[in-house]
């Protein structure tokens, strides 16, 4: 079995619990996903099966979109709910959607992040968690992320608590920190803030309404339908390029062999090559010609 699961990941679950599951589920260990979520994170966790294990790194290249909400007021330590609250300031006044809309667009574009010590970054061979569990400070790499669209859907008053909830969508680059974000939302405010929820809507240009539940995938195996719900590798590799190769340049690529410029009758700089219809090989271009990038076949 070969291709590509669109799951909905529930709340509760670890991303690796996933993958677990639908190695009993799918009677397979070539198994692997794209791009973690937190267990308290729910939506779209793209599943890769046996040989579309290959394109995982190419479907985390892909954006992402997320909708939640930020409670302004209280900070914790894990910027998002499941964390010990360490901060809190009243919201005595409501903070003005204009306001809020304007401190977002500011943090649209090329941003520095700062990733949170609940997060599974790696610091001199060790997790931040793990420091972080241990009562240890780390000094913690700063990271490039882009948001391309940071939006306010609603923006809520709450007297009774004196805490602002703002409901946002974001669409940004992998490795973004969305609890990060929000969190210095909130500073740039004036106030502590976390994320109380968090659902991904797109990863791996699969949305949500393509999903399937562990569920949906257990039905469709006991029926013997699952094969409809595949994608083929091709469905990572959409955003290149693709080339027909003939039988005498698959006989080179077979080998791993060098193309000329000129063979491929392209001016990209990575292609897809193909053989009869079926995707054979990712190629980029150097000073001597194309030469492999990675092989997904050599049948």
């Amino acid at each position: 079995m070969d291709g590509i699961i669109p799951l909905y990941k529930e709340r509760g679950m670890t991303s690796f619990d996933c993958v677990s599951r639908l190695r009993r589920i799918l009677k397979t260990k070539k198994i692997g996903h794209s791009g973690t979520l937190d267990p308290s994170v729910d939506g779209v966790l793209p599943i890769c099966v046996g040989n579309a294990t290959k394109v995982v790194e190419y479907l985390m290249q892909s954006g992402k979109e997320y909708q939640g909400e930020l409670v302004i007021g209280k900070a914790t330590t894990t910027e998002d709910f499941d964390g010990e609250v360490i901060e809190t300031k009243p919201v005595e006044e409501a903070i003005s959607s204009e306001l809020i809309k304007r401190a977002m667009q500011k943090m649209t574009g090329e941003i520095i992040q700062i990733p949170p010590m609940y997060s599974a970054v790696k610091v001199n061979g060790k997790r931040l968690y793990e420091y972080a569990r241990a009562g240890e400070t780390v000094e913690r790499p700063r990271r490039k992320a882009l948001i391309s669209s940071f939006v306010m859907c609603r923006n809520e008053y709450d007297l009774e608590h004196q805490e602002q909830h703002v409901y946002f969508k974001v669409k940004c680059s992998k490795g973004t920190y969305i609890r990060t974000l929000v969190a210095d939302l909130a500073r740039s405010l004036g106030y502590p803030g976390a994320m109380k929820w968090l659902t991904r809507l797109e990863s791996g240009g699969f949305t949500l309404d393509q999903t399937l539940s562990l569920n949906d995938i257990q039905d469709a195996v006991a029926h013997q339908t699952i094969n409809r719900h595949l994608y083929p590798i091709d469905y990572a590799l959409k955003d290149y390029p693709a080339v027909e190769l003939t039988p005498v340049q698959w006989q080179s690529v077979q080998h791993g062999g060098w193309l000329k410029e000129d063979e491929l009758q392209t001016v990209a700089n990575e292609v897809v090559l193909k053989y009869d219809g079926s995707t054979k090989a990712l190629y980029h271009l150097t000073a001597q010609g194309y030469k492999p990038t990675k092989m997904f076949s050599v049948k």
